[in-house]
């Protein structure tokens, strides 16, 4: 169906989430609708903020907000749903919109495979109703589903309408694109050059397809890299683990700015142990590229002002390839914590691969590697 009509159906004028793939039409149809407008459309850093948000709006308005994700998204929005929204709590009113990926039956990538078997129980186990959309699902069957959910949500229970893959369509296309001229591909290219035999822990998405991608090229062992493909927002955390167990070596996070905003509280904890051997690579293009390039607020805030705060001992922010190099050289000789903020440009190319080993020989590989170090 197209994105337009089940936002017709909907009838709501108050939409917040995190993009997701599975969802670009609908995406990038509020984006030409409404861009980014705190009366109508705002994007989110996680889910369980959106979540809140959407309770928020409730409070102030009396009218049901929606909260559109991936449904990696669900376990973000847990405790909020459970201990906010929920009738036995405040009652609070919500239409979710649910990319499904991992759809039982459908190809997927390994990080949605076990998510896409859980994610309509896991939605019902929170006393969420579900209608799953899918390519062959007309408009008025949406619409009669609409019509049952407003029953509940007038009850101050929640519905979730669930989509699976290609199920909605949009006609309109949207431009995403910044003003930086460094491409992330070469970004990492340049890091894998100079961090040499140093694991690296890198973000879920393209940074971890083309830090593979850049190995084969260079016909490198992915020993080095734990590539961490699901997990949002986790991978410096990861990083974190590993640096402090490995004190002896280098260790480097390749990170992306809609990935730390997701759990921006994590540097605060990077920051306080301040391991004199973690490297953090803040790839920062103001956009969640990877599922469609929908604007982050990364754009807006100071990313090195924020990592200094919490603790990091040397923080620095770079636009060209010549100081992105020198600042590499300089964090791998340093004896202490450093964080690199990279503007990077939007964009990958068309032919990019994905990984061809699986998850679990990757991390073999990776501790194996790490009990030579």
């Amino acid at each position: 169906m197209k994105a337009e009509k089940l936002v017709e159906i909907i009838g709501a004028d108050f939409y917040t989430g995190v993009p997701d793939s599975q969802l670009k039409a609908l995406c990038n149809y509020l984006m030409n609708r409404y861009g980014i407008d705190p009366k109508h459309h705002i994007i989110a850093a996680n889910e369980g903020n959106c979540t809140a948000l959407a309770a928020g709006y409730h409070l102030a308005t009396g009218k049901v907000p929606v909260v559109y994700m991936q449904n990696s998204g669900e376990g973000n929005i847990i405790n909020p749903v459970a201990s906010l929204l929920n009738d036995k709590v405040y009652a609070i009113p919500v239409v979710f919109i649910v990319g499904w990926r991992g759809e039982p039956g459908t190809h997927d990538e390994p990080q949605h495979i076990y998510q896409g078997e859980v994610t309509v129980k896991l939605l019902e186990d929170m006393d969420i109703k579900t209608f799953v959309i899918r390519k062959e699902t007309t408009d008025d069957e949406v619409a009669a589903g609409m019509a049952e959910f407003r029953n509940i949500l007038a009850t101050g229970k929640n519905v979730a309408f669930v989509v699976g893959k290609g199920a909605l369509s949009y006609d309109g296309d949207v431009e995403y694109k910044n003003d930086n001229v460094m491409v992330r591909e070469e970004i990492i290219q340049h890091i894998v050059k100079i961090s040499g035999d140093d694991p690296i822990v890198s973000t879920t998405g393209k940074a971890s397809r083309e830090l593979f991608e850049t190995r084969a090229a260079n016909g490198q062992s992915h020993q080095y890299d734990f590539l961490t493909v699901g997990s949002m927002g986790h991978s410096s955390s990861i990083a974190l683990g590993v640096a402090l167990n490995k004190p002896q070596t280098k260790v480097w996070c390749v990170d992306g700015d809609g990935a730390v905003l997701m759990h921006m509280g994590a540097m605060a904890v990077i920051g306080a142990n301040a391991p004199k051997n973690l490297i953090h690579v803040l790839i920062n293009n103001g956009a969640h590229e990877t599922v469609g390039g929908m604007p982050t607020v990364a754009s807006h805030i100071d990313l090195v002002a924020i990592a200094k705060a919490c603790g990091y001992p040397y923080a620095v922010s770079v636009d060209n390839f010549t100081d992105l190099d020198n600042e590499l050289e300089m964090a791998k000789k340093r004896d202490e914590m450093s964080m690199i903020e990279v503007k990077c440009s939007i964009g990958a190319r068309d032919n990019l691969g994905r990984p061809t080993t699986t998850a679990l020989e990757n991390k073999q590989k990776f501790m194996a590697y790490l009990e030579t170090l």
